[in-house]
């Protein structure tokens, strides 16, 4: 596996998934299997693992690498349906780790054809499941000024949101945009090139991207999920790679590991207090070290936080 390819903190994913030989473990974002390799390798004849990707291609590459594993379960759907999938195989809390490594995976980025970047042309697509969806080249034929604004500021944090969405609904009028060339160049010719040598498009192509695959919404979905999911001691593990992903777990972590706080002087009795705290934090955020960054560099922006499930 190439270094453009090696899995985002990887040993510190297997840390801390704990993994018992005879668990059931769950990775919702299989990719090219990095993850899922060592999983399985750690895992006995009475382990099980059970991969997820909305992507196709991701799917058929888990099927010729472990369709021959009894111990593996190939799901093609979303992580955002897990509860769904694992009431399915009569599995609900049962379940001892979950990984989530989130965002558009280095292959996704290599195939211009998927139009996740504008490093090389290819169709604008962006849909990590290419046969359902809007495609992000059909969202601009059609999205008014203002969201296509509201997008990119809110998913992109793009300040000039406002000038970008002007300047798409401008061209769009005379011109199509369906590549990643045009969009990127059009964009670039919106903005003031940024001091850090960033290229101009790196916002809005990931606001777009995380829009039209609802990446915010999904991860809420999973969340809000989970603790039906996990057998009591186990741990959900998501690795982010944006703000707004990060600040979604972080919060969700922190409202379930900590008592509500109550106003003070009311005459409750500790009995009548909900005591039930249902995930405890497993140490705090870990970043990817030196020696990862200097040869993977995808792994600069990596945040991965633990939870485990306690009551």
């Amino acid at each position: 596996m190439s270094d453009s390819h090696a899995p985002v903190l990887h040993q510190e994913v297997i840390d801390g998934l704990a993994i018992r030989p005879d668990g059931n473990y769950v990775d919702g974002t299989y990719g090219r299997g990095g993850h899922a390799r060592s999983i399985l390798a750690a895992l006995g004849d009475r382990g099980r693992l059970i991969v997820m990707d909305r992507d196709p291609q991701a799917i058929a590459d888990a099927r010729e690498l472990f369709g021959a594993d009894r111990r593996v379960t190939i799901i093609h759907d979303d992580y955002a349906n897990l509860q769904a999938q694992v009431a399915e195989l009569d599995l609900l809390e049962e379940i001892d780790g979950i990984l989530l490594d989130l965002g558009v995976s280095s292959p996704q980025l290599d195939d211009a054809r998927r139009g996740f970047s504008f490093q090389h042309n290819g169709p604008l697509d962006m849909r990590m499941n290419p046969g359902s969806g809007q495609s992000a080249a059909a969202w601009l034929k059609q999205a008014d000024e203002a969201e296509i604004a509201k997008v990119l500021w809110e998913f992109g944090e793009e300040r000039f949101s406002r000038r970008i969405a002007r300047k798409i609904v401008e061209v769009r009028a005379s011109d199509a945009i369906e590549d990643t060339a045009t969009l990127a160049k059009l964009i670039s010719a919106s903005v003031p090139r940024p001091k850090n040598n960033r290229h101009p498009a790196t916002r809005s192509f990931q606001a777009i991207r995380i829009h039209i695959n609802q990446e915010l919404s999904q991860l809420q979905r999973l969340l809000d999920s989970v603790i039906g999911i996990l057998r009591i001691g186990g741990r959900l593990l998501v690795i982010s790679f944006h703000s707004l992903e990060d600040r979604l777990v972080k919060r969700f972590f922190k409202t379930h590991s900590t008592r509500a706080k109550l106003p003070r002087g009311l005459p409750l009795r500790d009995s009548e207090l909900d005591s039930v705290i249902p995930l405890k934090l497993v140490g705090k955020a870990i970043m990817a070290g030196a020696g990862e960054l200097s040869t993977n560099p995808r792994a600069r922006s990596a945040v991965l936080r633990i939870a485990e499930r306690a009551a």
